[in-house]
């Protein structure tokens, strides 16, 4: 079967500079992706694949690359932060949600280690709950490991609860209510933006 992309929400594409003055691109995924999303799993740490995807997991099956970078960006969107390095695009974060019930949508958030404490997460997270608020989405969730410290602060700070799991011992149930879009929202500005805060 073909993949039809479909229309390309470019008012998601965002220019942000991060604390030392680094440029960093935040757009949504495209089909061709796929070997910058490999590349960047690649590039993890394996306790950051772990916390991630809750298994040991080296590569990304071809499968699964291939969920990560076709999407429909309302029912699933994705979004990359990317540097160009040597005159070629690096993946250095990746943040997405895929609707998981009427109006219901499981998240993940993954930065590069060198990249986390410069806002870069906190921003995805916020672009990826402004627009599943306005795909119809009114509540968010997802799943950590307890022991993922950075996971819990970053969600609690973008105003998700955290409670444990009653059927898995070590993994948190992370969830919060979206309000509905106010009229004229936007949740992104397609221009070069300040420098993030941590």
């Amino acid at each position: 079967m073909l993949y039809q992309i479909h229309r390309y929400p470019a008012d998601l594409i965002d220019v942000v500079h991060v604390a030392g003055g680094r440029r960093v691109v935040i757009r949504p995924v495209l089909p061709q992706d796929e070997a910058l999303t490999g590349a960047f799993f690649r590039s993890l740490p394996a306790p950051a694949r772990y916390d991630r995807f809750l298994t040991q997991m080296r590569e990304l099956p071809p499968g699964l690359l291939r969920r990560f970078t076709q999407v429909d960006y309302a029912d699933h969107l994705a979004l990359v932060a990317e540097v160009f390095e040597g005159g070629r695009e690096v993946v250095i974060g990746e943040a997405r949600y895929v609707r998981s019930g009427e109006a219901a949508a499981e998240f993940a958030v993954s930065i590069s280690a060198e990249w986390q404490g410069k806002g870069l997460a906190s921003m995805m997270l916020g672009k990826l709950t402004c627009r599943a608020a306005t795909a119809g989405i009114t509540r968010m969730h997802g799943e950590t490991l307890a022991s993922n410290e950075k996971m819990l602060r970053l969600a609690g700070k973008a105003g998700f609860t955290a409670r444990p799991s009653p059927d898995i011992r070590g993994l948190m149930l992370l969830e919060k209510v979206i309000e509905p879009p106010r009229p004229g929202r936007i949740c992104s500005g397609m221009q070069e933006r300040g420098t993030l805060a941590a």
